[in-house]
């Protein structure tokens, strides 16, 4: 298994600089092609569904501004590609507001990149929802990494384990980024609440299953915690860890998100970069 499709999404460089970064140095390990992807922002389906006139001066200088906006953000990633020397790559700029657009790109990639959101980001280029919505309607996994990570990815990972279908979905999905890491470590949290989990045996089976794959793996003494979310990054903290890996818990319900507990404290506190997949 590896990933011979990476996705990443394109917005503002300040926003956008390091994730781009990390899907350039994924795609050269994996030998895999790179999609940059600047959303336009708004669809002219919309402009042509309300009977608006696209051709209106106000309006198509609008529209001109967003699709610069978009080109300025190719460019910028193209540029950073080929500085890093990513062997294949290539921008697009695409029609449409990112939830969906990006949503319905990665359903021809293999893994995913896109930013942690910034609810202080006074112009945001996408919706405060945008993390939730493409990890719940991409059905690819979702590398979501925060502006401010400055690091390599993928050295010391940490799993969130309760043996969900989330989860193991999860870790299949980032076997191609395990089996390069140093250690992986298995983390697990009020094992005597999780149905699927044998707690005798906790962790014991994902060990054996993840080291068949020549990956060097150290299970954890399990946690117990009433905040399972905070307790998660601060554990990943403790441990220096540069990547979580766990399932993202939750159902969709027209537009509006209903989120398990962790996964909305991990997509809004994490500090290090988490791939989740639904």
């Amino acid at each position: 298994m590896s990933y011979k499709t990476i996705l990443v999404h394109l917005d503002r460089e300040s926003h956008a600089k390091e994730r781009i970064r990390i899907a350039c140095q994924m795609a050269i390990a994996e030998d895999a092609f790179l999609i940059g992807a600047a959303m336009v922002g708004v669809s002219t389906l919309t402009f042509q569904q309300a009977h608006i006139d696209e051709k209106d001066p106000v309006i198509a200088s609008h529209l001109r501004f967003l699709h610069d906006r978009a080109g300025a953000f190719v460019k910028e990633f193209e540029e950073q590609a080929k500085k890093m020397g990513v062997p294949s790559f290539e921008g697009r700029i695409v029609d449409g507001e990112a939830n969906q657009g990006i949503s319905l790109l990665s359903r021809f990639a293999d893994l995913v990149v896109i930013g942690q959101t910034d609810l202080h980001e006074t112009s945001p280029v996408v919706a405060p929802d945008f993390p939730e919505y493409v990890m719940m309607n991409a059905g690819r996994p979702v590398l979501i990494v925060p502006s401010t990570f400055l690091k390599e990815v993928g050295k010391r990972v940490m799993i969130c384990w309760n043996a969900s279908r989330e989860a193991t979905r999860a870790v299949a999905d980032t076997i191609p980024v395990l089996r390069r890491a140093d250690v992986v470590q298995i983390a697990m949290f009020n094992i005597d609440k999780e149905p699927d989990v044998n707690a005798e045996h906790a962790g014991h089976d994902l060990a054996v299953y993840l080291a068949r794959h020549g990956i060097n793996v150290e299970v954890l003494p399990p946690q117990v915690d009433k905040n399972i979310g905070s307790a998660v990054l601060a554990l990943a903290e403790e441990q220096s860890c540069d990547l979580l890996v766990m399932g993202g818990y939750g159902h969709t319900r027209f537009r509006e998100f209903l989120l398990g507990g962790v996964t909305r404290t991990v997509l809004g506190d994490a500090t290090m970069p988490v791939l989740m997949s639904h």
